[in-house]
């Protein structure tokens, strides 16, 4: 099992930027991608980008593409989740979560899921 724990989010203005950070514990061995989502209340959690941590690949979801950047220490088992050009759509609690099999834009391909950090992005 992997433990996972968020933290970074705020209150930010339109246009802004915030990083949001994941640190990975238990059996970081295991760990073959990860990925950040992020859920508004009524709605499904929603893909926002993975990374294959051996090899840095990434993806995004449309929405977010040009505006953020998923990285990750490998050493360190911590994600980050950069996000510039931040709009009130943006708005949502931001989970990150280890990819375990399956389409990387799913939830139900993951396995952990770390508490979730608030984002909220005013205009």
């Amino acid at each position: 099992q992997v433990q996972l724990v968020e933290s970074g989010g705020g209150l930010v203005q339109a246009g802004g930027s915030l990083r949001l950070s994941c640190t990975a514990s238990g059996r970081t061995g295991s760990v073959y991608a990860m990925a950040w989502f992020r859920q508004t209340p009524g709605k499904e959690r929603e893909f926002v980008a993975a990374v294959n941590w051996i090899t840095g690949t990434d993806l995004y979801a449309d929405s977010v593409k040009g505006r953020f950047t998923i990285s990750r220490d490998n050493a360190h088992h911590a994600l980050w989740l950069f996000m510039t050009s931040l709009q009130p759509e943006d708005t949502a609690v931001y989970y990150c979560a280890d990819h375990v099999v399956g389409s990387f834009y799913y939830p139900q391909s993951y396995g952990s899921w770390g508490q979730g950090t608030q984002v909220t992005v005013s205009s």
